[in-house]
């Protein structure tokens, strides 16, 4: 079966009954290696030609579906078509001519990447897969085709008929007739990774964030990187075919969870003339801060607002004049009383539901029950558009996890909760050591749908260096250790800003800022809120709490062997804490332990 990109339930609402038709009979009859895409926006321009078929061997076909009767036709010539719309006579594009301006401005885009062009020879510079383009005329037969004369502004061999896609059609005969569209079969078959930068180059909306800007089509000289990051095609599958109502994705750390709620957010804004925002939420501060970075990045700051859940409720406080409590009260008391104050002023009204379009929410699995019943309320009841993101793996704060359905806290998912399984983030050789950290924590377990479900990570295959385990006395002399390793991986390439170190208190961090000013390396240590700066060129060192949601390509766990006073007695604990922060490591991670 095809795999057709968003999904055939989320397209059929806005498909005309031709491209419906298509798209079930090419999903039913063609094989699992044909991707399909319908009406997803291509390149910088936004191109929205109705399907792109791309398939290894036989290359990339572009398809304009057209839904015209021959009761319809008035006149037709190979640039322009007169038909009857609402009884008025109408001229448009000839169809095989938008099918063609289409692929040739694909094709053009994608000739600029050298992986996927002839080297040399004949076809020097083309793109080395064949490539075509056609037309699907839903509701005009062959033999209606052939006695109008249309074969003469359209070629028939690159015409797909109503009767050649009816339920009866053998798999076979269909895929005859889309790949006889093509006048030209030449080239080597796809590879897997070939077929990433196809991807990579057609549809930006995909591209892992840190390279949303490395390839503008406005720029005629710009080249695609040789090492490009893109989503899989089940994330791509999930991220355009999320839907509306509420969603939950399971998924293991560093297997895109934020990435597709980028995306998401992304696509609301855009897709949505609501005048109620778009609200990103979730519990770390640093991430929220990274998060808001993006939507800054991308202009989308009106439309999209995003905060940590605390600094959240404290606007709502602020903005709907609500008191705020005591600030002589300890921190824990603090938070919990305004979170409190924002539930009771929703329940009386004094702070509107609904306020907006929709919520997506990150780190879910360190929000408490009664703070996602809460936000259940702020979605406008028009759209119910929530989606949740959790790893219960990941969540470190013992006193907000328990035991709770998603349906008791007001979110309704059955039948629409995904899991994701692989991580892309870590070498297989750091999912390795993290796994051992985690010992029994990553044992898999289903709890059925409505529940949380705990999912080993399978990881993607990538390798990388074995971790490095610095053994010494004092955390002092493990910071000195790990300066002189971040300095290292400095003078192997590594940006400062790609390094963090994460430590258990702010007593490790505190050596570790002495030891980095030591050897002039440059820091920024993250105590408070306010305190980080994702882009800044200095090597980042927060608590093992405050990394949660981050990724970093060098990373050092500092006193990894520690316990805390909270903690002797409950290693599970430990193991989460230790967990998370060597999942945050990308490429480079070392674990100094005492010794």
């Amino acid at each position: 079966m095809a795999t057709l990109i968003p999904a055939l339930s989320i397209c059929k609402p806005r498909m005309t009954s031709g491209e419906r038709r298509f798209a079930e009979r090419a999903g039913e009859k063609l094989s699992d290696e044909y991707l399909i895409w319908y009406d997803v926006p291509i390149g910088a321009k936004q191109l929205h030609p109705d399907f792109v078929v791309l398939h290894p061997v036989w290359g990339l076909l572009i398809l304009e579906v057209k839904d015209w009767r021959l009761s319809t036709l008035h006149k037709a010539d190979k640039d322009a078509w007169q038909i009857t719309v609402d009884g008025h006579i109408k001229t448009v594009a000839s169809p095989m001519l938008q099918a063609r301006q289409y692929a040739h401005q694909v094709v053009n885009t994608l000739a600029r990447d050298q992986q996927l062009v002839y080297g040399e020879g004949p076809h020097q510079g083309k793109v080395a897969f064949a490539w075509s383009c056609g037309v699907v005329l839903s509701n005009i037969s062959r033999k209606q085709f052939t006695e109008a004369g249309l074969g003469a502004v359209l070629e028939p061999h690159r015409v797909l008929c109503s009767d050649e896609m009816s339920e009866a059609v053998e798999p076979e005969a269909l895929q005859t007739r889309l790949w006889g569209m093509f006048e030209y079969h030449h080239g080597q078959p796809l590879s897997a990774q070939q077929i990433d930068r196809v991807r990579w180059i057609m549809f930006p909306q995909i591209r892992i964030p840190d390279q949303t800007s490395l390839f503008d089509e406005s720029d005629a000289e710009a080249e695609v990187p040789d090492v490009l990051r893109v989503m899989d095609l089940q994330q791509e599958q999930l991220a355009r075919s999320l839907g509306t109502g509420h969603r939950i994705i399971h998924g293991v750390a560093g297997s895109g969870k934020t990435m597709i709620l980028n995306y998401r957010a992304e696509y609301l804004a855009q897709a949505s003339s609501v005048e109620k925002p778009i609200l990103m939420l979730c519990y770390n501060e640093p991430l929220a801060v990274k998060l808001g970075a993006t939507i800054h990045a991308k202009r989308l700051g009106q439309k999209i607002q995003t905060a940590n859940f605390h600094r959240w409720c404290r606007q709502q406080l602020v903005k709907f004049k609500q008191e705020l409590p005591d600030s002589r009260l300890p921190a824990d008391a603090f938070f919990t009383d305004m979170v409190q104050r924002v539930i009771d002023a929703v329940a009386d009204g004094r702070i509107p539901s609904g306020q907006y379009h929709a919520i997506l929410i990150d780190e879910g699995h360190d929000f408490a029950p009664e703070w996602l019943q809460l936000l259940t309320r702020m979605v406008d009841p028009e759209t119910q558009s929530l989606l949740l993101l959790y790893d219960d793996a990941q969540s470190i704060y013992q006193k907000r996890r328990q035991n709770f359905s998603f349906k008791s806290v007001g979110i309704q998912a059955q039948g629409r909760s995904t899991i994701l399984k692989i991580n892309y983030r870590n070498t297989k050789q750091i999912l390795r050591a993290a796994s051992l950290l985690a010992a029994d924590l990553l044992t898999a377990h289903d709890s059925g749908e409505d529940s949380i479900p705990t999912i080993a990570p399978v990881g993607c295959g990538r390798d990388g260096p074995e971790p490095l385990v610095i053994a010494e006395p004092t955390v002092r002399q493990l910071a000195e250790q790990v300066a002189a390793w971040l300095g290292q991986a400095h003078a192997e390439g590594f940006a400062w800003g790609d390094m963090a170190v994460l430590c258990r208190n702010w007593r490790g961090m505190d050596d570790c800022a002495q030891a980095l000013k030591r050897q002039k390396i440059p820091h920024q240590v993250r105590k408070r809120s306010g305190e980080f700066s994702p882009n800044g060129n200095h090597v980042h060192i927060l608590t093992l709490h405050a990394s949660k949601g981050l990724e970093f390509p060098v990373v050092a766990l500092l006193d990894a062997s520690a316990t805390e006073s909270g903690d002797e007695n409950d290693p599970q604990e430990k193991a989460r804490l230790l967990y998370v922060g060597a999942t945050r490591a990308t490429q480079k991670l070392v674990l100094a332990r005492s010794c």
